[in-house]
């Protein structure tokens, strides 16, 4: 998260080399700028993720230190509203993801996961239903799971939720080959979990990541890439994941560590935290 100011040169190389398999694709046109976004309110986004009940909805949030809300924006990136979760702290929030609930009505999960220095023993998810009402404040009581890593405590920024199975996915940052774990969707309800280990990545430092709202285009992103996957139709997101991803337009931010795909998946949207000096510019990335 912090470590990005004196590593951003250094990183580009590292990336250089675990990029050298991926292919450059031209299905998405570079960044179009939506808005700059108010940053008296989101200094510090980490997440993003595009409703599905409310689909003209972006929901975003800051991380550590941030207030326990999830924010609303609209489609041209304008603050309209906050969700308060109640009960809940902000430690380390580094992404969010909308996906199936427990009876499979749309939920927005947020991932308390961050954690630079491998300290903490456990990790956590919460999760609400996406609020009937999209303008103005709402508070909500989520519901939360305690996760734990199979080896050991590690610092992670990416949340993926599969809209097909419901399963949650964990993408490590910190380690060469970044570390994909799993959360089977029926384990949320026991409060506590160990997460499944799946495979490595040839991607380091990720940041962000989202599955479209049909389940058949997976996109993840670090500092200075991003990387897209399709997904046939019936494949897990760990076969789709075993693919050698393609490299899709980016336009450089000064922090940007959070990604999404339009409800449609006619394209994908950027954030960046305030860093620099320079304000967070929302991106939008239309397929061609």
């Amino acid at each position: 998260m912090k470590s990005v100011l004196f590593t951003f040169l250094g990183l580009a190389s590292v990336f250089q080399v675990f990029a050298q398999d991926a292919s450059v694709d031209s299905a998405f046109s570079v960044g179009i700028p939506v808005k700059t976004i108010d940053a008296q309110i989101l200094n510090e986004v980490s997440g993003l993720a595009f409703g599905k009940s409310q689909p003209g909805i972006i929901y975003v949030h800051n991380d550590s230190g941030g207030e326990p809300k999830v924010y609303m924006l609209d489609s041209l990136g304008n603050v309209v509203g906050d969700v308060e979760l109640l009960g809940a702290t902000n430690r380390d929030w580094e992404d969010i993801a909308v996906g199936p609930g427990k009876y499979g009505e749309s939920n927005v999960y947020v991932a308390e996961i961050g954690d630079n220095v491998a300290q903490y023993e456990t990790i956590r998810i919460y999760r609400f239903a996406e609020p009937i009402r999209s303008r103005g404040s709402v508070k909500i009581t989520p519901e939360r799971i305690d996760l734990t890593y199979p080896n050991g405590a590690m610092d992670a920024e990416t949340l993926m939720v599969d809209p097909v199975s419901g399963d949650i996915f964990i993408l490590s940052k910190r380690d060469k080959e970044n570390t994909l774990f799993r959360l089977p969707a029926e384990k949320f309800q026991s409060g506590s979990a160990e997460l499944e280990e799946l495979m490595k990545l040839p991607i380091t430092s990720s940041v962000a990541g989202d599955i479209s709202q049909d389940g058949s285009q997976i996109i993840i992103k670090n500092y200075l890439e991003v990387f897209y996957w399709k997904r046939k139709k019936g494949e897990s997101v760990m076969e789709a994941l075993s693919r050698a991803p393609v490299i899709v337009p980016y336009v450089p931010e000064p922090q940007g560590e959070a990604i999404g795909f339009s409800p449609e998946g006619k394209s994908f949207f950027t954030l960046s935290e305030v860093r620099f000096g320079i304000q967070p510019v929302l991106y939008r990335y239309p397929k061609n």
